[in-house]
């Protein structure tokens, strides 16, 4: 598997990446869960798919098997702001206002949303390792871009799956059922920070560039 991110100016480098990310929001949130989102008969889009958005995907075998969306707590296009925002303004019916206890504007703070995973990943190591690559490469978006924190409105199932993967999640919210798809959801937060393997990964690619460094040192006569 591998990761790919992106934003709306290069669509263009991932061919049908972006479209095939929309028809799999579909197939898991309109003809999986039964929410009442803007869809088609291939594709689900809504109004937060905008220019001010980031994606990072997952792709096997040039396939898109997960993906989700984030954006600054600060954006607007439109008459949108963010999802929690929105909904904290009553903007949304299907989520509760006091889902989000505070409102928050700050390009400091960054919002994802529909995460999804294919269900042709069939075991726990793959689902497992296609939301760390979609979640980290998240944060890589969101930490070149000035972000410190993340945020999110997901199922405390998926706030389990965050932790055993070594991101430090919290719950910010009260906890409500979703009468659409019967699951409980929360807001949640997270620092800005790669999972633990990733970290792993990266200590281990600064210690072989320090041996390389030492290795090729020549000191001057």
């Amino acid at each position: 598997m591998q990761n790919c991110t992106f934003e709306f100016s290069e669509l263009h480098r991932f061919g049908a990446a972006f479209y095939d990310f929309l028809r799999l929001r579909k197939q898991v949130f309109v003809d999986e869960l039964g929410w009442d989102v803007p869809h088609n008969d291939e594709v689900e889009m809504d109004q937060y798919d905008t220019p001010l958005a980031h994606y990072s995907l997952v792709l096997r075998d040039g396939r898109v098997v997960g993906g989700a969306r984030a954006m600054s707590t600060a954006a607007i296009w439109g008459g949108s702001t963010y999802m929690l925002r929105d909904a904290h303004l009553g903007k949304l019916p299907h989520i509760p206002p006091e889902i989000l206890p505070d409102e928050i504007a700050s390009p400091e703070v960054w919002e994802c949303t529909r995460l999804v995973i294919s269900e042709t990943l069939t075991t726990h190591a793959e689902r497992a390792a296609c939301l760390r690559m979609i979640v980290d490469g998240l944060v890589e978006r969101a930490i070149a871009r000035g972000a410190s924190e993340l945020i999110c409105l997901s199922s405390l199932a998926l706030m389990r799956a965050l932790r055993q993967l070594g991101y430090d999640v919290s719950r910010m919210g009260p906890i409500y059922r979703n009468d659409e798809d019967g699951r409980r959801y929360a807001a949640l937060r997270m620092p800005a920070e790669y999972s633990t393997a990733r970290r792993a990964e990266i200590a281990g690619a600064c210690v072989l560039a320090g041996r390389a460094a030492a290795a090729s040192y020549r000191p001057a006569a």
